[in-house]
């Protein structure tokens, strides 16, 4: 691996080899989605505990200060709303240019595995790490799948991680299932963990981070059971200690009760 590629995965990932990703990007197919519609407002207490944004360009230069900025997973992947009519269509649309411009770390895109655009996102996957290979840019790989929540298993998640792998992504973001360890086990690069919808509480966001750690994944991108909970520096704090420091469920729920106040 090239000594850009390298640095820039070391800027993301932390030494202990875990990282925790704060995305915000959703606003690229959701609009302004609730607590994300002052993107600003919402990230500035989150900063500083975030190993990285996954972010668009166009939020990126509207809202994130460029003095006080975690390192940067610029989204790349566009072109379908939650209205339209097939969220898998999606295209690149953002250059590498501006990849550089902007000093990311990494980019990432979304995949739809098993979708009638399969074949578009896989080979929309291909030439953009064939682009950022020539640049030293890693490129994650989200497993998406669109509004079909349900494809959320190991047998279909190891299916989507692996191709991710085998295309040249550097790291996957999928979703936390039951038998996590069976997909970690069958993707040679690291896995980190997406959020999905938001969790009824606070528990049971603790619960899958942690049963996902302890079977293989490196960490978090995780971004509405963060900042649309009530207390997001509390839920960012406690989620830290699962990711870095080990903690068990019980050791985060204390810090989570003692930083919110409960």
């Amino acid at each position: 691996m090239d000594w850009g590629m390298k640095n820039r995965l070391s800027r993301l990932i932390k030494s202990d080899g875990h990282c925790m990703f704060l995305p915000i990007d959703h606003g690229y197919f959701q609009g302004p989605t609730r607590k994300l519609e002052k993107p600003g407002e919402t990230i500035k207490p989150l900063v500083s505990y975030a190993d990285g944004l996954f972010v668009t360009r166009g939020v990126l230069r509207a809202c994130v200060d460029p003095a006080n900025s975690p390192p940067l997973i610029l989204r790349m992947s566009g072109g379908t709303s939650v209205v339209g009519k097939d969220l898998a269509n999606e295209a690149i649309t953002t250059s590498i240019e501006e990849a550089i411009r902007l000093n990311v770390a990494a980019v990432g895109m979304s995949i739809f595995i098993g979708s009638d655009y399969e074949h578009e996102s896989l080979v929309n996957l291909g030439e953009l790490v064939n682009v950022c290979e020539d640049y030293g840019i890693p490129v994650m790989a989200v497993t998406a799948v669109g509004k079909e929540l349900e494809k959320r298993d190991a047998r279909y998640l190891s299916l989507c991680c692996r191709i991710a792998a085998e295309f040249g992504a550097k790291v996957v973001k999928t979703y936390w299932c039951e038998n996590l360890d069976k997909v970690v086990n069958g993707c040679p690069v690291p896995i980190v963990m997406a959020g999905g919808p938001k969790c009824d509480t606070e528990l049971e966001v603790f619960e899958f981070v942690h049963d996902g750690m302890q079977k293989g994944a490196i960490g978090l991108n995780l971004g509405r059971n963060v900042w649309q909970h009530d207390h997001p520096v509390a839920m960012m704090k406690a989620l830290r200690s699962i990711i870095h420091e080990d903690a068990s469920v019980k050791d985060a729920q204390d810090i989570f009760a003692e930083e919110a106040g409960a």
